[in-house]
């Protein structure tokens, strides 16, 4: 064979092998185009799936317990699973495994740990006092039911497949689950606040650690122990911003707390007088009651070491209270604004203020932080300007908020998702 022939004969299989090669590399392609449409089609179905399971999960776990928290609710499971349901992975109903009264399926009550990352399904109806244990006693203990395991499918409709059904896949099963956990709540929700004013604990705990608000605020800032600090003013800041008259200001009787308040945390606060704001106040309650009313309100409880509200006190509570009394001026202690007229209580026309005064605060059990009055001066100390009284009696409020506080004995409303 001539030269000629021989390059001739190589040129035709390099020419043979590069059409092998292109077909080759068609294939390889066309397999890497399939691969990634279905891939990316499967994870938009999956992302519908998913987010079936976390609305449903969700919904389930924030009526995990009965309102009145005696016992676990088993509708819980029922509302998880007709949340789930109401979405569509490609305008096609998600699938729900559940049967109506079971604990069992796609959708089930159970006990989410941290410590092991895990969920363990459990029946139980049971309701445990999570005041009497610590956080860790109840990440191990498995009958304690915090939360709802949700998982949503494409099985009967499974997702179709594109170019992969070239390789022998004409559909895929995909399926997705989310776990709702409801811990303790820590926080006070936007409004559930409804003044600016922050009750010390120290002044409203009897021996019992019960709170027993007796008496309300007072402003020598603890220099006489017979009118101590027992409250001062927040605007509810987290981090705390200074409790100044701009800022106090437009939260009198403006529908309460703007932002979330987190137990455990410091809030703005002051004590001292503040003039201006304490007399909006008094103007407020003036208009609410016409002064023969009381007022109930709900106002948060921080620390006061030695009766002295500090620029950024811890917040440890609420307490809903009766304010009965606003006294604003009288630094003559004359007694001519002493009250006359409370709810069942009236003092007849005529009798001297200090008589009137002495008769109401009998009559609705008032006490100085030294105790109830004995002598006529007791009772003339406890006639304070710039003071608020409560009825010695009020109901502390429990935290309801958002999953994620410290274990105050109280579960929060709202869960959150943990995977």
């Amino acid at each position: 064979m001539t030269s000629h022939g021989k390059l001739s004969l190589l040129r035709q299989n390099e020419r043979g092998a590069v059409i092998a090669l292109i077909a080759i590399l068609l294939v390889f392609f066309i397999g890497i185009v399939a691969i990634a449409v279905d891939v990316y089609h499967l994870y938009v179905v999956r992302n519908e799936l998913q987010n079936g399971a976390d609305s449903g999960a969700l919904a389930g776990a924030r009526e995990l317990y009965l309102d009145d928290g005696t016992a676990v609710d088993p509708n819980s499971n029922t509302i998880a699973a007709n949340t789930a349901i109401q979405n569509a992975s490609e305008k096609i109903p998600v699938e729900v495994d559940y049967n109506a009264g079971a604990n069992s399926g796609d959708v089930q009550r159970g006990h989410w740990s941290f410590s092991t990352r895990q969920f363990t399904p459990n029946d139980s109806l049971t309701a445990i006092d999570i005041g009497i244990y610590t956080e860790a006693e109840l990440d191990a203990n498995l009958d304690y039911i915090n939360a709802i395991r949700v998982a949503t499918r494409r099985q009967g409709t499974p997702a179709a497949s594109f170019f992969a059904r070239i390789f022998g896949y004409e559909d895929f099963a995909v399926s997705a689950e989310a776990v709702a956990y409801l811990g303790y709540s820590g926080s006070l929700l936007p409004s559930d606040v409804d003044q600016p004013i922050a009750i010390c604990e120290e002044s409203i705990l009897n021996g019992d650690g019960d709170y027993d608000c007796n008496m309300g605020r007072m402003l020598n800032s603890g220099n006489d122990p017979n009118a101590a600090n027992t409250g001062g003013w927040t605007n509810f800041s987290q981090p705390c911003v200074t409790a100044s008259k701009p800022t106090l200001d437009p939260l009198i009787c403006a529908g309460g707390n703007p932002n979330q308040v987190n137990y455990g945390q410091g809030i703005g606060a002051t004590g001292g007088v503040q003039d201006v704001t304490f007399n909006s106040f008094e103007t407020c309650w003036e208009n609410e009651t016409d002064k023969k009313r009381v007022w109930n309100m709900t106002l948060p409880v921080i620390e006061c070491p030695a009766n002295n509200v500090s620029n950024c006190p811890t917040v440890v509570g609420a307490v809903n209270v009766d304010v009965v009394w606003v006294q604003r001026d009288n630094p003559d202690k004359d007694f001519t604004d002493a009250p006359r007229e409370m709810e069942d209580w009236s003092c007849p026309d005529g009798t001297p203020g200090f008589d009137c005064w002495k008769s109401f605060v009998d009559h609705f059990n008032l006490a100085n932080v030294s105790g109830p009055p004995i002598t006529d001066q007791d009772y003339k100390d406890m006639f304070q300007k710039k003071a608020i009284f409560f009825l010695p009696s009020c109901e502390k409020i429990a935290p309801a908020g958002v999953t994620g506080g410290t274990n105050y004995g109280v579960l929060a409303e709202i869960p959150v998702l943990v995977d």
